[in-house]
Order: C-alpha cells, then sequence, then structure tokens
C-alpha cells in the first residue's frame, strides 16, 4: 500500500473497547511498544514462539485492521547452534498506542502503572496470564505469574489491584533473582472463572484441574 494511502487510512483508525483491554494484558506481559520519531507514535510488537502461533493469531484477528502484512515466521541461530522459529507481526506506528507507552514505560523499562486498577479487566488478566502464567501444581492447586523485571513497588500496585477490584488474593515471592505473584489457593477458582472465557484453546493447559 502506497504511503499517503496508508497515512490517510490510518486517520480513521480507533482502538476499541477489546483492543485497549488486550494493550494493557500485553504490556504486563510479552508485547513491547516502539517509537521511531521520539515518542510521537509507537507501534506494538508481538512476537511468540513458532509453538504459540494459535495465540498469536488469536491477537492477529483482533488488530489486523492496524497492521499492513499478515503475521510472518522467523529464524534464528542461538548460540549453542539451535534453530528457534518464532512468529511475529507489528502494527502500523499510531498516536493511539501512545497512551499506553506513556503509562507502561519509564526511562525505557516497563513499569506497572499508578491507574492499573482503573486500566486492568478480566480480559486484560487473560491475556497477561497467557503470557506469563502457569498451573503451579497438582498439589498446590493454583496459579502463578512470571513478572521478572518489574519492581517490589510495581507488583504491590498490581497486587492491591487484584485484591480491590476482583477480590483475588495474592502473594508476592521470589524465586532466585526473579519474582512472581501467587494466586492464593483460596482464589484460585475465582480467578480461573474470571479468565476463563478468554483463554484460547492451545493455552487452555495453563488453567490446569481445579
Amino acid at each position: 500500500m502506497h504511503s499517503n494511502v496508508i497515512e490517510e487510512y490510518k486517520k480513521h483508525l480507533k482502538l476499541n473497547r477489546s483492543q485497549k483491554e488486550i494493550i494493557v494484558g500485553l504490556m504486563l506481559g510479552d508485547g513491547h511498544l516502539e517509537t521511531q520519531n521520539d515518542g510521537k507514535t509507537y507501534r506494538l510488537k508481538i512476537e511468540y514462539s513458532e509453538k504459540q502461533k494459535e495465540y498469536l493469531y488469536w491477537l492477529w484477528e483482533y488488530f489486523k485492521d492496524w497492521a499492513n502484512t499478515a503475521p510472518k515466521i522467523k529464524e534464528k541461530v542461538i548460540p549453542s547452534g539451535t534453530r528457534i522459529k518464532s512468529a511475529f507481526f507489528n502494527t502500523y506506528s499510531h498516536g493511539a498506542f501512545r497512551f499506553y507507552a506513556h503509562q507502561f514505560y519509564k526511562d525505557k523499562k516497563k513499569i506497572i502503572p499508578k491507574i492499573i486498577r482503573k486500566l486492568l479487566t478480566p480480559r486484560s488478566i487473560a491475556v497477561w496470564f497467557m503470557d506469563d502464567g502457569s498451573w503451579k501444581s497438582k498439589m498446590h492447586r493454583t496459579y502463578i505469574i512470571h513478572v521478572d523485571g518489574y519492581q517490589k513497588d510495581d507488583l504491590l500496585r498490581i497486587q492491591s489491584a487484584l485484591i480491590e477490584k476482583f477480590g483475588i488474593e495474592t502473594s508476592i515471592q521470589r524465586q532466585y533473582n526473579n519474582w512472581r505473584i501467587y494466586i492464593k489457593t483460596s482464589s484460585a477458582e475465582k480467578f480461573r472463572n474470571l479468565i476463563k472465557p478468554y483463554i484460547v484453546s492451545s493455552m487452555k493447559y495453563k488453567l490446569g484441574n481445579i
């Protein structure tokens, strides 16, 4: 598509409610926003291993009007010599993403914004869980969300949002050098019921067996 035509097309793009909720989940998880013009506009970058391409295509269905090309597969060779394939797509650069970049980044590092309670929805939590969550074990019968890279204050912020807005009790745990949010067993069923409607079929294994 010619660049002038694209720019005209982009003027009519607006984020809908579902897209906004998904962006919040992606920002908490594995999504990234990138600017190429000093913050005037941003593009959403989404990439997962080839094994998770069903999930990526689920995201693509929500954002295909925002992208010029369909998801692609790329391959890279890691130092061990192993070839790893991943699926990815990028959106157009657009001013609509600027709000989320300002909320979720500080000095080019991800943070959890002070207004996370207002932004968080069941769909957002589900996307975050599909990115970084897992079933703990048959013995514990609950869930954990890995939150590497965040500071303790960030985690306390989202912990408060989960209990105040959804009644989900959690604890913040340190495992080696990484943080994780542990859903207390007493809240496991409530958490599962909250996110289950939004979990794609290939990710349902993460819900385990309560």
